[in-house]
């Protein structure tokens, strides 16, 4: 794993506790890396140990080079420019689920795992996601107890729970 993913994975990790913590005033704890087959960090719920499954949603992987700032080549920059034909919203719900079917097809070494989605995108505002969360279709079988998305990459919003759905 590279040193880039695993800062970004403890950075989402981080920010989602400290936003759950201040959100629902349950304290989250003492956060470490897991080898592979675990989700990827560990930490502690009130005092019970929960794993993290870390996720960033991105557009696309040409949108996801843009975002990072690495070197665009021709075909990217093509890419990005094709996607600017689509509809914002459209695009996020697709990436958003192919987040979850692609997570939901691993097994994971754990007792309680969630899922936690930091939104990267910065055209797709966190006030914009609740009205698109109705429409996901979820998959037969996840195995994450539940799935919470960090809006924003800064972490200004609240996290919001997908799964299970409120209601």
């Amino acid at each position: 794993m590279t040193n880039e993913k695993l800062r970004l994975e403890h950075e989402a990790a981080r920010l989602f506790m400290r936003l759950y913590q201040r959100q629902f005033g349950r304290q989250m704890r003492h956060i470490w890396h897991n080898e592979p087959a675990k989700p990827d960090v560990s930490c502690y719920l009130e005092g019970e140990r929960l794993d993290l499954e870390i996720a960033h949603l991105y557009g696309s992987e040409a949108e996801a080079m843009a975002i990072l700032q690495r070197p665009l080549g021709e075909g990217t920059l093509s890419a990005l420019l094709e996607l600017q034909h689509s509809e914002p919203a459209e695009r996020m719900m697709a990436a958003l689920l192919r987040i979850i079917q692609q997570k939901a097809t691993k097994y994971y070494l754990s007792q309680r795992v969630w899922l936690v989605i930091r939104n990267t995108h910065p055209r797709w505002h966190g006030e914009d996601l609740p009205q698109c969360l109705p429409h996901l279709r979820w998959p037969d079988s996840l195995p994450f107890e539940q799935i919470w998305l960090v809006p924003d990459f800064r972490g200004e919003l609240p996290v919001l729970q997908l799964y299970p759905r409120e209601g």
